[in-house]
């Protein structure tokens, strides 16, 4: 994918930079034009487009620390202070992970636009496919700005351009889902089944991020329209269940590209990557990133301690619940029983060491080239099969429309982790819905957009601020490019 993203990196900066004292001539000049003529152009276009989402472990890196379930970690206090201004809820708009995320999510926007403005350059058998995996793209990039950011500017044309922030204002949050609804909607009646390769979606995760937009808009009929086509379509069952390796002993989370894998985030741990431009790595940043530091035992790597699970989140789990132990490292118990050693952090209260690790992204021994903590070829699973039962529960549950079909879904996630049928209906098992969403997803990133989605973020959240802290502001340089056309997030 490298020489792909590069090309188009040199078209971006080719097309929107400038000198003002010295006039030069690019031996070549990639523009839509010229790059345009045909099917492997597109292909590659849409390599470079999917390329983009490795950039995103930020969006969950940032949105775990801001929920409840963990300290934001690292070295000292003062460690990636981004990082720990938003576990306290003391963000401003100057905040470079803030600022990462909308860069790297309108950055993948931008790619995806290259090929739809330029859909109409060249004919050839497949090409709808791959406008509508662009246009899927698009759209799951254009949500993670509106959970994170609320209204963004859109521009269903294509690519934005230089001089366009003082043109085109921020829309509001209803026409941003609009926007992303259209682009899946077009997805999910023209792409395929079947993945074309094993790092592309496919039709059935278009109706699952569908789904999932829809439940965010609590447009419950609709959300459980979309993921039961998933459900219904037999191509997904929960690992574990059907003669796999036992679930307690699956400390590799859930299997890569597996049964239960519906939209997932490909990485790779073969080429090197740097401090000086984390977003060209391919491996998964956010491992290394939460990896127990100093270790030096079995089975893990050393790493950075963010993430860092606190000791409310380990309790939440019952003792026999097999999700504990898989989703949570207890360090100390692990070092008893192995002899592994490592080093303690941030021992800030607040944000600090809490002796556990987010056991299902934290690295493993093996061959990834160095700077090892930056090259992890763990995969992100943004949509598996649990969350999908979980979301069509809810949705179910929420939209009056089955209680008895949404528990049966309840318990096939809580049978998996051995646990016994629970029975309830209406609120009840709302709540429960709600908690084994909490248990089941921990350390994956949903945790906090779940919260603020269901009005209990300020309940759950220390320094929450209702009718503020419900989106991140948008980066202060943002405002600036627009000189003020754009307004600045409440109470920011």
């Amino acid at each position: 994918m490298k020489n792909i993203l590069t090309l188009i990196i040199a078209f971006f900066i080719l097309s929107s930079c400038s000198d003002d004292f010295v006039e030069v001539t690019p031996p070549f000049a990639v523009n839509d034009e010229t790059f345009f003529q045909g099917e492997e152009d597109y292909v590659n276009a849409l390599i470079a487009s999917y390329d983009i989402l490795q950039s995103t472990y930020v969006n969950v890196m940032t949105s775990e620390i801001a929920s409840d379930n963990v300290n934001a970690g690292g070295e000292s206090p003062t460690d990636v202070i981004g990082w720990q201004q938003i576990d306290q809820m003391a963000h401003t708009p100057i905040n470079q992970q803030l600022r990462d995320v909308w860069n790297y999510n309108f950055a993948g926007v931008q790619r995806a636009g290259f090929i739809i403005q330029n859909q109409d350059r060249a004919d050839f058998e497949g090409k709808t496919q791959i406008i509508a995996e662009a246009r899927l793209l698009r759209a799951y990039f254009n949500f993670q700005l509106v959970k994170f950011f609320g209204g963004i500017p859109i521009k269903p044309q294509g690519q934005f351009q230089l001089g366009e922030e003082l043109t085109i204002p921020r829309s509001s949050v209803e026409d941003v889902y609009a926007y992303i609804e259209d682009d899946l909607l077009f997805a999910v009646e023209n792409m395929d089944m079947a993945s074309q390769d094993p790092y592309r979606f496919n039709r059935l995760a278009a109706h699952a991020l569908l789904g999932k937009v829809y439940l965010y808009e609590e447009k419950f009929t609709e959300a459980a329209e979309q993921l039961s086509q998933v459900i219904d379509s037999g191509a997904f069952h929960l690992y574990g269940t059907q003669g796999e390796e036992d679930y307690e002993d699956l400390f590799e989370f859930i299997a890569e590209n597996g049964p239960e894998s519906v939209l997932e985030i490909q990485y790779t741990g073969v080429q090197g990557a740097g401090f000086d431009c984390l977003q060209c790595s391919e491996g998964n940043v956010m491992v290394g990133f939460s990896g127990v530091r100093g270790y030096n035992g079995p089975v893990f790597e050393s790493g950075f301690g963010f993430v860092l699970p606190t000791e409310e989140m380990y309790n939440a789990f019952t003792p026999n619940d097999l999700r504990r132990d898989v989703s949570i490292l207890d360090i100390e118990a692990w070092a008893a029983e192995t002899g592994a050693s490592f080093n303690v952090g941030n021992q800030d209260s607040e944000t600090g060491h809490t002796g556990y690790y987010n056991r299902k992204y934290i690295p493993r021994i093996n061959d990834n080239q160095p700077d090892v903590n930056l090259t992890q070829p763990n995969n992100y699973r943004a949509i598996r099969y649990a969350d999908v039962l979980l979301m069509a529960a809810e949705a179910l549950n929420r939209g009056g429309l089955d209680d008895e079909l949404a528990l049966d879904y309840v318990n096939q996630v809580r049978n998996r982790a051995g646990l016994s049928d629970v029975q309830a209906n209406g609120s009840q098992l709302l709540d429960i819905i709600y908690n084994e969403r909490k248990l089941e997803l921990v350390g994956e990133g949903h945790r906090f957009f779940d919260l603020v989605r269901t009005g209990r973020a300020s309940q759950s959240i220390e320094g929450f601020s209702t009718d503020k802290h419900e989106v991140f502001p948008i980066p202060l340089e943002e405002i600036q490019f627009s000189q003020g056309r754009w307004e600045q997030n409440q109470g920011y």
